[in-house]
């Protein structure tokens, strides 16, 4: 694996495509809904044009997975793709949106980058060399106890068929915690975990694309990812819980009553 390669073509196209969502905030341009909820942006399709030629480009024989396009290739080196996390907020003009994009060799997770283009703030990690914003080192908090913990969450998409289920975990969290926010952006929300701006996250139904990144960040940056049961984070897993590690069992302790939510 040429690393140096890797991580260059990643820079590029997490830029590259950033710039464009940045030039298009303020169009509203929705141009097809996967659902009712699930909107789909001119800016969405744009960006991941512009990140697929760039990687095709450096490496035309690794595969790639992405939100807006099949699936392609069958390399053992593979490229985990979301060119606007955060669709709902930008289609709304909301500046809460990101470019993200993981690396994956033999099923493992080797970097991932998660672009901010509105503050300016690329978080990246590298398994075994720490993650990083702006190329300054990253960590997550220190904060103990659930009591003193900020959290974050999403709703899936099926959220008006499911309030029911969904909600009683949000007020199970709410009776614990000092707070809680609802950013719309899941890769941001995980980064900012691994930034220690949140202690804690849990969300239902998150695709790989949504996570990949974000999920090396955190584990270099000292966090932990599970699933609700406790087992180490997937790529398919339905149920995502992550924290700074220090307040996960209490986390889970919370989740206990849920495991059989979203399968």
């Amino acid at each position: 694996m040429n690393r140096k390669k890797i991580q260059s073509t990643l820079f590029e196209a997490l830029r590259k495509a950033g710039k464009i969502l940045r030039s298009s905030l303020g169009e509203r341009r929705v141009i097809e809904k996967k659902s009712e909820l699930s909107l789909v942006t001119a800016a969405d399709k744009a960006a991941e044009a512009c990140i697929v030629k760039i990687i095709r480009k450096a490496f035309p024989d690794h595969s790639l997975l992405t939100e807006e396009s099949p699936p392609f290739g069958n390399s053992h080196c593979r490229w985990i793709i979301d060119p606007l996390d955060g669709t709902t907020n930008f289609a709304h003009t909301y500046p809460v949106a990101c470019v993200s994009i993981g690396f994956e060799e033999n099923g493992r997770l080797e970097m991932g980058g998660v672009f901010d283009p509105f503050r300016d703030e690329l978080f990246f990690a590298a398994r075994g060399k720490g993650a990083a914003l702006n190329n300054r080192p990253l960590r997550v908090s220190k904060t103990g106890t659930l009591s003193e913990s900020l959290l974050c969450t999403g709703f899936p998409y099926d959220r008006r068929e499911k309030a029911d289920e969904y909600l009683p975990i949000f007020k199970a969290f709410m009776m614990k915690v000092q707070g809680i926010r609802r950013t719309g952006a899941a890769a941001l929300d995980l980064c900012y975990v691994a930034a220690g701006r949140f202690d804690g996250f849990w969300e239902l139904k998150l695709q790989p694309w949504d996570k990949a990144a974000a999920m090396l960040i955190i584990e270099e940056a000292g966090g932990v990812l599970s699933n609700f049961s406790g087992r180490p984070l997937t790529l398919n897993d339905i149920q995502n819980a992550a924290s700074n590690s220090l307040i996960h069992q209490e986390m889970l302790e919370v989740l206990k009553p849920f495991q059989r939510v979203g399968k």
